[in-house]
């Protein structure tokens, strides 16, 4: 590894990545996977006060500095982006202590902290205007259109996380019970296949309404639901139909349109401005050629193939005729990596928020 260093972490709730990267092989989405990273199975503690910073740091330096250690030849990291779940409404600690600390314990000059919304967002599509929807057990859209953020859903299983997995959990297990009680709208299907994973069906309530994970367990059917659509069931079709419509209404709240009246380059595409350009004249900002808006999805929710991303698809085409639809290029992780490696070289066009992009030493003072 040669030239200036980032580091880029990802924490979430199944653990802690952090990543080593040269600055300019981290500066897009889709490139290459960091030479140097470390994982922790153990995720960060969440108390009365929001996320631990302290227990963020105790994990994150022993790690970095491992990683620095590995390589010494290139000197302490030029810039760090933290990308933590829970960031928006929970870093207010983090935000407080974790970039003094990093100055201090590592001697990074930038710091960036990130909602994994936000890193997710960066490692699909990088620092293009679009939108991405983030799928698993719920479901989040954020989009921008390189000036502002914006976020539709997200608001958790009982009030949306709609077209998530465990709202088409829920509505398969409804199905099934609907079969039981003889009630329209019911799917012997999806009746014998909820019996095959949670017993007879008469039991079920006693098995998911005490469970503290009952997102998680709700969302264990989404898989089936795609199965039995798959091998023809009408109602889990529905289901899933309906889901699409959901996730791209979702998409469609926040994917921008590229400003008519921005002025065109030379290639034909949209110029518009991103945030302070470090090193440049008061005032001065960073700008980027634009094209269509590009939507991503990212997330385990979308592997399960063709019963939902068929209608999904259509959805957004419908809803979205002016975006294209495009491969996610990367992770949580690559995109925080791609953020410290835009405010190394003073480029970061994503706009600055001050919960979902907190970057309190951009200039490096």
């Amino acid at each position: 590894m040669t030239g200036a260093r980032v580091l880029g972490v990802d924490s979430g709730g199944s653990g802690l990545r952090v990543a080593l990267a040269d600055a300019g092989a981290a500066r897009r989405a889709g490139a290459p996977p960091a030479p140097g990273t470390l994982r922790s199975s153990e995720p960060v503690r969440t108390g009365p006060g929001g996320i631990d910073a302290d227990h963020l740091l105790e994990q994150v330096v022993p790690m970095a500095r491992a990683l620095l250690d590995a390589d010494p030849g290139g000197g302490p990291p030029v810039a760090v982006a933290v990308g933590a779940a829970g960031m928006a409404s929970l870093g207010e600690r983090l935000r407080a202590e974790v970039p003094g600390a990093l100055a201090r314990l590592l001697g990074v000059g930038r710091v960036a902290l990130a909602s994994d919304a936000v890193t997710a967002y960066a490692g699909a599509l990088g620092q293009r205007p679009g939108a991405v929807v983030a799928g698993g057990t719920g479901m989040v859209a954020l989009g921008t259109d390189l000036t502002r953020w914006r976020r539709a859903d997200g608001w958790g299983h009982l009030l949306g996380d709609c077209g998530g997995g465990a709202w088409i959990g829920r509505a398969g297990l409804e199905a099934a019970l609907r079969a039981h009680d003889g009630r329209e709208g019911g799917s012997p299907a999806l009746l014998a296949a909820a019996e095959s994973a949670f017993g007879p069906a008469r039991e079920l309530p006693d098995r998911v309404y005490p469970r503290p994970d009952r997102p998680a367990v709700l969302a264990s059917f989404a898989p089936e639901v795609g199965r039995c659509a798959a091998d023809g069931d009408a109602v889990a079709a529905r289901i899933l139909a309906l889901a699409a419509r959901h996730v791209a209404e979702a998409a469609g709240a926040v994917c921008p349109e590229v400003p008519r009246g921005a002025p065109m380059s030379a290639t034909g595409r949209r110029v518009v401005a991103g945030g302070p350009l470090a090193g440049g004249a008061p005032g001065a900002v960073a700008v980027a050629a634009v094209g269509p808006p590009e939507v991503a999805l990212t997330g385990g929710l979308f592997r399960m193939g063709a019963p939902l991303l068929v209608p999904l698809r259509e959805e957004l085409s419908r809803r979205l005729p002016y975006a294209r639809l495009v491969p996610a290029a990367g992770d949580p992780l690559d995109g925080a990596l791609v953020l410290a490696s835009a405010l190394a070289s003073g480029s970061l066009l994503l706009p600055r928020h001050p919960t979902l992009l907190h970057v309190p030493m951009e200039s490096g003072a």
